[in-house]
């Protein structure tokens, strides 16, 4: 399974979400705590930055390599400073079948489309459900569709329930699509006769709002053919973890969020914690849907269960 990370808030150096951290996603890639799997299939990264030229267009940074290793990485991650921030280190299963290249990497950002989208987990049997996904996605969706994950299709899916993805969406708007095109999957895979548990943690931002979606079809029921090919990752339920605050940063010889959640300004949500101290962090709630938006310089955030 992968590792995600968005961000919104205060400016912070990409360093410090990517590198410096005790947990920082970049360790997290090889070296997890809450999931026994090395995240080896390729990094990729967007960020807003208010300040920039074309403040609507994100830094974007991908690459099949690891991310531990990429100097060009770093260095950028020591430069760039983020008030949103949506990063993705890839898992997948050891297998000469997987294929890995940059159409297949995270986030997916079709050209034009306001929101971006990573994905952690899997949709079991997900060859079989092409064709039916197909008919929920709109034709020039469609055609920007370059790789073969299930969580590039999701995307597609979620950009078709917009009215128009090429314009900002409300806060409803986008919570509506994100429950449409969970429905649609699970309408799928009911269709095929698919009740194997299959995970779809969702990290979604345009930039000036995030949604984090912990949820998955069926838990607990497993495919039982070959016990030996259940991985721990299907086994709990995929973790989702977020903290507020002030400003994040190394204060008091540790990484933490400062200030606390009452005036809380800035908001980080990630597949595990990035600190040591995992106090200030909380469980996104299993079958939640969290959105966080700035509003007069603070952050509002809510906590829906998904419903479709």
């Amino acid at each position: 399974m992968c590792r995600a990370l968005v961000y919104l808030g205060e400016p912070v150096l990409l360093d410090h979400l990517l590198y410096q951290p005790d947990s920082s996603l970049v360790k997290q890639s090889y070296m997890p705590r809450m999931l026994r799997m090395l995240n080896l299939a390729g990094f990729g990264m967007m960020a807003w930055d208010r300040e920039s030229i074309n403040p609507e267009l994100p830094f974007r940074y991908n690459t099949t390599t690891l991310p531990v290793f990429d100097s060009n990485l770093k260095f950028l991650s020591n430069k760039i400073k983020s008030n949103c921030f949506l990063g993705h280190v890839r898992g997948v299963a050891l297998d000469s079948a997987v294929t890995i290249n940059e159409h297949n990497i995270h986030p997916f950002w079709f050209p034009g489309a306001k929101l971006a989208l990573a994905h952690n987990g899997d949709l079991y049997r997900f060859d079989e459900m092409r064709d039916d996904l197909r008919l929920h996605i709109r034709p020039e969706i469609a055609s920007h569709i370059s790789g073969s994950t299930d969580s590039e299709w999701i995307y597609a899916v979620l950009l078709s329930q917009l009215t128009d993805p090429s314009a900002y969406s409300t806060n409803d708007e986008i919570r509506r699509a994100i429950d449409k095109t969970l429905g649609i999957i699970g309408q799928v895979r009911d269709a095929r006769g698919i009740t194997v548990a299959s995970s779809v943690n969702l990290f979604v931002t345009d930039g000036r709002q995030i949604f984090a979606v912990r949820f998955c079809f069926d838990f607990g029921r497993y495919a039982t053919h070959d016990p030996s090919k259940i991985h721990e990752a299907n086994l709990t339920y995929l973790s989702l973890w977020y903290t507020s605050g002030r400003e994040y940063g190394f204060y008091d010889d540790e990484w933490q969020m400062t200030g606390g959640a009452a005036a809380a300004n800035s908001v980080m949500v990630a597949s595990e914690p990035l600190t040591r101290d995992v106090a200030k962090w909380l469980e996104v709630p299993e079958y939640g849907l969290m959105h966080t938006e700035r509003s007069n310089g603070q952050t509002i955030t809510d906590i829906h269960h998904v419903d479709f």
